[in-house]
């Protein structure tokens, strides 16, 4: 069956005031944001989620990193054109985000040993070895940014699982950010 991209005037009554947010914040209603509106639980926690994540400790290259490399990991056709985007909306240098893309080397230390903590926290179900915590550590993140990634993470799971499969069509003015694994 095929997963509704909702409008003000096609969502469930309690999902209405959420998009009419999204539409306000954004100028449009992100496609993610209109096949979440299904279930209005599930489109305001993944908002909450989002704002949540940018009250971390984490500046805006560092939360690019953590999205983007979340993104890339479980190959999200709609997620890493859109978090381009909006990296570009950022002023994030394109040569991280470019690196992300393409899975390469990022231009920092400290940016490098972010995306190798997010990748192996993903990929090890929050397992991280002795060595991945000392080069996380002398990066010079602490305890506290472990913990922040996981909710980094946990908004990803969301968006990334969702647009598989809904299939959640690329916004218009992502597009030219597409992106395949």
């Amino acid at each position: 069956m095929k997963f509704t991209l909702h409008t003000l005037e096609t969502a469930p009554s309690e999902s209405k005031p959420l998009l009419d947010d999204s539409l306000k914040s954004f100028g449009m209603i992100p496609g993610l944001h209109a096949v979440m509106a299904d279930s209005a639980p599930v489109l305001s926690a993944y908002k909450q989620l989002h704002e949540l994540f940018q009250q971390t400790s984490f500046d805006a290259e560092e939360m690019t990193v953590i999205w983007q490399t979340v993104n890339v990991e479980h190959e999200c056709n709609y997620c890493v054109p859109a978090h381009t985007g909006i990296a570009h909306m950022m002023k994030i240098d394109p040569a991280i985000t470019e690196a992300l893309r393409e899975q390469k080397e990022l231009p920092t230390e400290k940016l490098q040993a972010l995306h190798l903590t997010t990748l192996a926290l993903v990929r090890n179900r929050g397992h991280l070895s002795q060595e991945e915590r000392a080069r996380f550590y002398a990066a010079g993140y602490e305890n506290l940014h472990l913990q922040e990634i996981v909710l980094g993470i946990a908004q990803k799971v969301m968006s990334n699982y969702i647009n598989h499969f809904a299939e959640t069509p690329t916004d218009a003015m992502f597009k030219e950010f597409t992106w395949s694994k």
